[in-house]
């Protein structure tokens, strides 16, 4: 991991922010805490860094039929899921105690314990949906043997102790360009690892979520083929209560072609998405083509 050896004043200033934050949550019971960081994103954070602005211009783009209260409720509601899936991973144990005996729902559930049985390797398909911890927390309860891929964050202050939160969860972690040889492997001796495919990819395929050109990492599907591996698609499904989680795995994505499947990646948590809004990351920069849609014939 490359870290920045002299951050900067705003780097500092925000991570003091987050801590001081954290800090005064962590001081309540769980059950005021998840709720007060929700608060504290939506209000504090979400209008300071840009992010209204940004979920609706989203939405705009992507679904211009929703009426405008939904749109603000959800500009609400995003920032609300941050706040809590962070107030969740920083609480460590407490949080695992919670999910790690959750049960596996869905058609994919069989195909992880076929897996995890027999020493076969799994790619896991996991979006910014819900709190994409929650499920790793229930995989590692099973005893499975659950890494992920991360991306090192740009301030390295905060990228120090997100990643001992995320560590206290499950690991291994592997670094997203860096630990390339270690995450083979780990696969190659029968463990499953957590691929993200939801956000912009330079170098991705030209493929299409939410109706719109997205250009996505083929590397999970590529890798899979590869190895000979299913793909399989998770989720932690945040529950009207906002404190607890479903987990649903999606049976295996059929080996094809790299890009046909992760095309069938991005179909799968658009479904979800549109059952559960307010769980994904809209925040996201996911969509550079802003370009009205083209009318079809």
């Amino acid at each position: 991991m490359t870290e920045i050896p002299h951050p900067s004043l705003s780097d500092r200033l925000s991570d003091t922010v987050f801590r001081g934050l954290m800090a005064l949550a962590r001081s309540l019971p769980y059950e005021r805490r998840v709720p007060m960081m929700g608060w504290a994103v939506t209000h504090l954070v979400a209008p300071v860094a840009g992010w209204r602005r940004r979920i609706r211009a989203n939405l705009a783009l992507t679904c211009p039929e929703l009426p405008t209260a939904e749109v603000e409720r959800l500009v609400r509601a995003v920032p609300d899921n941050v706040g809590r899936s962070l107030a969740e991973i920083y609480s460590g144990e407490e949080f695992l105690a919670r999910v790690r005996n959750l049960p596996l729902e869905g058609p994919g559930a069989a195909a992880l314990q076929a897996a995890h049985d027999e020493g076969r390797p799994v790619i896991v398909a996991a979006g910014h949906f819900g709190n994409y911890d929650a499920w790793r927390g229930a995989l590692a309860g099973r005893g499975y043997r659950i890494g992920a891929i991360y991306r090192p964050m740009g301030n390295a202050l905060f990228n120090r102790h997100y990643l001992r939160a995320i560590s206290a969860i499950a690991t291994p972690l592997f670094a997203r360009d860096h630990d390339l040889k270690a995450m083979l492997r780990f696969l190659r001796s029968g463990g499953m690892v957590a691929f993200g495919f939801d956000q912009f990819f330079r170098q991705g395929a030209h493929l299409t979520f939410f109706g719109r050109p997205a250009q996505t990492p083929t590397s999970a599907a590529e890798l899979a083929l590869k190895l000979k591996a299913d793909l399989i698609p998770i989720y932690a499904i945040r529950q009207p209560d906002g404190l607890s989680f479903r987990i649903l795995v999606e049976a295996p994505v059929p080996h094809s072609d790299a890009e046909t499947m992760t095309q069938a990646l991005n179909d799968a948590l658009e479904r979800q998405i549109r059952a559960h809004m307010e769980q994904w990351l809209w925040v996201h920069r996911r969509w550079k083509d802003r370009r009205p849609k083209t009318p079809q014939a």
